[in-house]
């Protein structure tokens, strides 16, 4: 599953330099993530780096992009090629 960045998002900048993927960027007004990048930090870390460092806990499960542990895998190992 891709990651998500709600409408509480403050513009904090914490969590697009965590991405180990890239994936997260600046949007109007909002951060936003991309789901074709994201893995939930799947092959990079044991969980979403970007969480971990969100204030305002804001980031949250996409239901639009619903992946299995080995589909993440094998994007990360795609993305990392």
């Amino acid at each position: 599953m891709a990651l998500i960045i709600t409408e509480d998002c403050t513009a904090c900048d914490a969590c697009r330099p965590a991405c180990p993927n890239e994936a997260i960027s600046v949007g109007d007004p909002l951060y936003v993530i991309d789901p074709l990048r994201c893995t939930e930090c799947v092959g990079a870390e044991d969980e979403p780096q970007c969480k971990l460092v969100c204030p305002a806990d804001c980031i949250s499960v996409n239901p639009d992009f619903v992946e299995t542990p080995e589909q993440l895998m094998k994007k990360y190992e795609d993305l990392h090629a």
